[in-house]
């Protein structure tokens, strides 16, 4: 019986020296605890083991730590000053940069270094890191005091404002070259920033006179790398119904009064390469109205593009006699503002500069037509067509009209064969009998 006992008791022996050891621990800790309760001393350390996580050392505030001093907390907060008796600047700004004093005109606020220095940084980082950036208007020597501004000049070297501002180009003569204008810039900020950030550098855009910071707009296109052109109003047939504003030029107007509207269109902005129209469809039906604007554009050395919705035969009737550097756009491109009837007219550009060398077309602000231009120009090289700014493509035909009629004046004339021919007889000799059509003609036929 007892040896049974002992049997089954062999476990709980075993587990004896443990639970013991457990039992003696806790009534230590709690002598310990017991002890601080009554006398406060919380100082005594438990043992630990040799060779633990050691707690990081608290480094001491250095005189660079920006937080108010701890010591009295009475005291208000201390800011540490910066050393040396030096000024805070600005990186990048030079030392000896100045507010620029206002300017008295235009063309001395064009020329007073950063008359506005947001607007002048960014127009500098673009021209340093654009290859098809521009020159920045005004050019040295291009210019005189206006009504309101700087008007146009040829420099005392011959320099024309038409050659000095146009976009240089070197391409392929023997390639079929095609040249767009996007007219209509200035007047919606955002269809205008969208036509100089996604547009190819060499389509043109030409702005309305009447916009509001003209010569900003047209300083950012020209840092895009896009020839600019400036847009003077001209009388349409529905006048005054249609009203193109204050400085239209009127068919019928005086030569005194569209000079001074002109002059005012002409002063508006610098770096414009040449002017175009704005409306102007009985204006330009008006010979002696053109002829006179072309010549004060010709005196000026600006050129004229003409954009297509005009009498071709006036227009160039009064160019030569001026002989000013023109052009009279192919086609117009958003007449119809359905994405496939821009397209239509785009192709259609391609099939003349197929057949002429050239082709010149022209568009509006509309948002469908820089879309379309801008998705049109992006394969149109390897389709085997070059794109060129426009006073590329006027220059080419200047040359090629007067090559022609060098040609024509160099070849021999049959003056009998002329005299004899019968479309250049005085009509009273047509019924004499030694021609043989006066019988024809005198029946009609």
């Amino acid at each position: 019986m007892s040896s049974a006992i002992l049997r089954h008791a062999q476990p709980l022996l075993t587990l004896r020296a443990p639970l013991f050891a457990g039992l003696a621990a806790a009534a230590m800790l709690s002598l310990m605890i017991g002890g601080v309760a009554l006398f406060g001393n919380g100082d005594i350390a438990l043992p630990r083991a040799i060779g633990g996580v050691q707690p990081a050392p608290v480094e001491e505030q250095v005189a660079s730590d920006m937080r108010g001093d701890t010591g009295d907390h009475g005291a208000a907060i201390r800011f540490l000053e910066p050393e040396g008796d030096g000024e805070v600047s600005l990186s990048g700004v030079r030392e000896d940069f100045h507010a620029p004093a206002a300017a008295t005109n235009r063309e001395s606020a064009a020329d007073t270094s950063g008359s506005d220095p947001a607007d002048a940084e960014a127009r500098v980082a673009a021209a340093a890191t654009n290859p098809n950036a521009l020159a920045q208007a005004p050019i040295v020597g291009l210019t005189e005091p206006g009504p309101g501004g700087p008007l146009p000049v040829i420099a005392a070297n011959g320099t024309r404002p038409s050659r000095a501002y146009a976009r240089p180009y070197h391409g392929d003569p023997g390639a079929p070259t095609i040249a767009v204008v996007v007219g209509g810039m200035g007047l919606n900020s955002t269809v205008t920033q969208a036509a100089i950030d996604e547009l190819p550098p060499e389509v043109a855009l030409s702005f309305a006179a009447y916009t509001r910071d003209l010569q900003v707009w047209i300083d950012r296109a020209r840092a895009a790398g896009h020839e600019v052109l400036i847009e003077a109003p001209m009388e349409p047939f529905d006048y005054p119904n249609n009203d193109p504003g204050p400085h239209t030029l009127l068919a019928d107007g005086t030569a005194e009064e569209n000079s001074r509207r002109l002059a005012w269109v002409l002063s508006r902005a610098t770096g414009y390469f040449g002017v175009t129209n704005y409306l102007g469809a009985r204006f330009s039906a008006s010979q002696d109205a053109m002829r006179q604007v072309f010549g004060t554009l010709e005196g000026r050395g600006v050129a004229f593009l003409h954009d297509g919705a005009g009498r071709r035969s006036t227009i160039e009737a009064a160019a030569g006699a001026t002989d000013i550097e023109y052009a009279v756009a192919d086609r117009i491109l958003d007449e119809d503002l359905s994405p496939d009837a821009i397209d239509e007219r785009l192709l259609a550009l391609e099939a003349l500069a197929i057949q002429n060398g050239s082709a010149l077309g022209t568009g509006f602000a509309y948002p469908a037509t820089v879309e379309q231009i801008r998705d049109w120009a992006v394969s149109l090289d390897l389709r085997g067509y070059q794109l060129a700014p426009p006073s590329a493509v006027m220059a080419r035909r200047r040359l090629e009209a007067r090559l022609a009629a060098e040609a024509d004046s160099a070849l021999p004339h049959d003056e009998t064969a002329s005299t004899d021919h019968r479309w250049a007889r005085d009509p009273s000799d047509a019924g004499s009998a030694d021609d043989g059509y006066g019988a024809q003609a005198a029946s009609g036929h």
